[in-house]
């Protein structure tokens, strides 16, 4: 099938036919192969006082043995003096979809007695991406893609103690709430009843707000009804009360992620049981490339202002281009 493009310049119209189909639809299709060609990042950031559950929870959301044990040159149950920050990648392919997977857990975060400014590696290490990528941004001789090692989300694992957040909890969601995006979850939800679990549920939701801490996904970035409805049905579930387990046990002759317990199975993703499913969702199924966008246009884009407004006080005012000498060219 033929069609005519008319196009109107100044020197008057101009007829060009054109053979086969037109049409702008053909872009989504030129973009998803571009994108696919070049294969997809996303970095995960875990926090937490040892023993919730962090690495199990990173493994079971992907089914795979992604985090690995950070104090590798430690011995076992020896605590760290300071926080540190080990980060693990790793390509991750599904059906022609390439996913490069970075997770960094912080070992030693909560776990000294005087954990006073025991955030500040955190957000050192979460500026430094952002500086990174900075650096290669204004770069003369820019690569052609980026490589991206932002921290794209941080899933802040709270203590199932079932009263509200520590003071911990909330400076650190505090400091940082305004340069990632921030999940808070209820780890380990299976040592709390299910009325235990609302309650304590309601009260971190009612400490965050108090504090006016922001919590992804953010009010504010709501653009239509459609996504004002699914992030405030997000909203009402935060924190997700998670139970991770990598094991697999046999349920009416169909294998499912559980841990045993003397009363029963607690299966991971039945959503009667925990909240799992719909983190892994949010994550995977329906907000990476909005946690990714979030990042790159709010807070990336907040730290690229101040970082070029700083230098340009430092260096003065630029000269108007044409009293640059040749020097200066």
């Amino acid at each position: 099938m033929s069609e005519t493009l008319q196009t109107t310049t100044q020197w008057g119209k101009l007829t060009t036919t054109l053979s086969g189909y037109v049409g702008i639809d053909t872009l989504q299709e030129q973009m998803r192969k571009k994108a696919l060609k070049r294969g997809f990042e996303f970095h995960i950031m875990v926090v937490g006082g040892s023993g919730l559950g962090k690495s199990t929870l990173v493994n079971t959301l992907f089914k795979a043995q992604i985090s690995r044990r950070s104090c590798t040159n430690e011995s076992e149950g020896t605590i760290p003096k300071t926080v540190q920050i080990k980060s693990v990648s790793h390509v991750i392919e599904e059906k022609g979809v390439r996913l490069k997977l970075t997770v960094t857990d912080t070992p030693g975060f909560g776990d000294q007695i005087n954990n006073e400014n025991c955030w500040l590696p955190i957000l050192e290490f979460i500026n430094d991406q952002y500086e990174k990528y900075l650096s290669e941004e204004v770069n003369v001789s820019r690569k052609k893609h980026i490589p991206d090692t932002r921290v794209h989300v941080c899933l802040y694992f709270i203590s199932p103690t079932g009263h509200s957040c520590r003071p911990l909890d909330l400076e650190f969601m505090k400091r940082l709430d305004k340069v990632v995006n921030i999940v808070p979850i209820i780890a380990k939800a299976d040592t709390l009843t299910l009325e235990e679990r609302y309650a304590f549920k309601k009260r971190v939701r009612e400490d965050l707000e108090f504090h006016g801490i922001q919590f992804y996904p953010m009010k504010s970035l709501d653009e239509d009804e459609e996504e004002t409805a699914i992030n405030q049905a997000l909203r009402e579930k935060m924190p997700f009360a998670i139970v991770g387990s990598d094991r697999e046990y046999q349920v009416n002759g169909k294998s499912v992620l559980g841990r045993k317990t003397k009363w029963g199975l607690i299966e991971v993703e039945n959503k009667n049981h925990c909240e799992f499913a719909l983190l892994r969702d949010m994550l995977i199924r329906t907000h990476m490339q909005d946690l990714k966008d979030v990042t790159d246009s709010i807070h990336y884009e907040n730290f690229r202002r101040e970082r070029l407004e700083m230098h340009s006080e430092f260096a003065g005012p630029t000269p108007p281009y044409h009293e640059m000498g040749e020097s200066n060219l």
